[in-house]
């Protein structure tokens, strides 16, 4: 099988699971807001979530790097999804902060395998094009969960049905998982080998990936605040983050392109545009800022761990990178939630003032880079 076709049929794995749990998180902060929860209790577990989900990817992608099995991480964790269904009989936000735990932690389990197998083949189109293909069909799916969910909640179905209804894709995804399997058992072959820079430029990277994510304000706050603020109705929140992650489909390809031309200097953009996303507590048609900062984090954070590390370390790599992300989601939700409770304009302060550093590290980098 061809590199791009590969592409384009991990792609489609992604985009089956994306309508399901995208779906799911399109409308969270206002279903467990049904459920009786604070503003700082939403931002903890939603930020804990990410945490334990990124955290497991430095043990996940270890072990794939020392046993090679990168399919059976891929499988292990695309099965948990089916935790997203589930969320249909959870009436107590305890239980659904359980499932929405245990559908992290399969993404824990399934990224770094996953991403290590799409860098193989991304070597032969291109690393952001081929990440940006992938984030781009990955945002489609994202695009049509939200929709599955806004026509549930236009039709007086309700959350539980809509969630119940995501179990058709969470079951077509693995069969298309196997088809792929069956397909490449080896991905390894897509790519020979691939020199690593010095360990002070990664170093530095992770240093950027923690600050310009501890900035970064999720789509479950602000859900949340346009319930509370009754700034649109509980059927129209699905349809503002299918147009972040609409942004999120096309900007993938767009930001792919340019990092294949100019490096890792494009890198840069994502504090910049990071920093607008507050602008959606007041303006709904900002969130997508959202979209694009998603597509930057998707695309071109990880086209540039596969420029960055060999193939033999490039599991633990993407391992580190990710459980650097879930910190500093984890301490951003949780720092963005205690400040929403206080004054949004301390917010604003929190998202500037860290994507200033951020963009500092950046620049620190890229001159190690550049370094003669």
């Amino acid at each position: 099988m061809k590199p791009l076709k590969f592409i384009l049929l991990m792609g489609l794995v992604s985009l089956l699971g994306d309508i399901a749990y995208e779906g799911a998180r399109s409308v969270l902060g206002p279903f467990l807001a049904t459920l009786g929860i604070s503003a700082f209790t939403l931002g903890f577990i939603i930020g804990f979530a990410e945490f334990a989900g990124y955290g497991l990817r430095l043990v996940s992608g270890y072990m794939v790097d020392r046993s090679r099995r990168y399919w059976l991480a891929t499988f292990l964790g695309y099965g948990l999804i089916l935790a997203i269904p589930l969320l249909a009989l959870a009436y107590d936000w305890r239980i659904a902060a359980i499932l929405i735990i245990l559908e992290r932690l399969g993404k824990g389990i399934r990224t770094p395998a996953r991403d290590t197998i799409l860098s193989f083949a991304t070597k032969k189109v291109g690393r952001g094009l081929g990440f940006g293909i992938h984030e781009a069909m990955d945002q489609i799916g994202a695009f049509l969960g939200p929709i599955v969910i806004f026509v549930a909640l236009y039709l007086g179905l309700g959350y539980r049905f809509g969630f119940a209804i995501l179990a058709i894709p969470s079951i077509l995804l693995l069969a298309v998982l196997a088809y792929a399997f069956i397909h490449v058992p080896n991905p390894q072959k897509f790519e020979e080998r691939t020199i690593s820079r010095p360990g002070r430029v990664f170093w530095l990277y992770l240093i950027f990936i923690f600050l310009s994510v501890a900035g970064f304000v999720n789509f479950q706050l602000i859900s949340y605040h346009f319930k509370l603020a009754k700034i649109v109705g509980d059927d129209l929140i699905p349809i503002f983050y299918a147009m972040a992650m609409g942004a999120d489909a096309v900007f993938a390809l767009v930001v792919g392109k340019l990092y294949d031309r100019i490096g890792f200097k494009i890198l840069a953009i994502t504090p910049l545009l990071t920093i607008l996303i507050p602008l959606a507590f007041f303006n709904p048609i900002a969130v997508v800022f959202y979209g694009l900062v998603m597509a930057a984090h998707e695309t071109i954070m990880r086209s540039a761990v596969a420029d960055l590390v060999e193939i033999s370390k490039r599991g633990t790599a993407y391992g580190l990178l990710n459980l650097i992300y879930g910190l500093g989601w984890f301490f951003g939700s949780s720092a963005v939630g205690f400040l929403y409770d206080v004054s949004l304009n301390l917010v604003w302060i929190y998202v500037i003032s860290t994507e200033i550093l951020a963009t500092v590290a950046v620049t620190l980098m890229i001159y190690c880079i550049n370094r003669p």
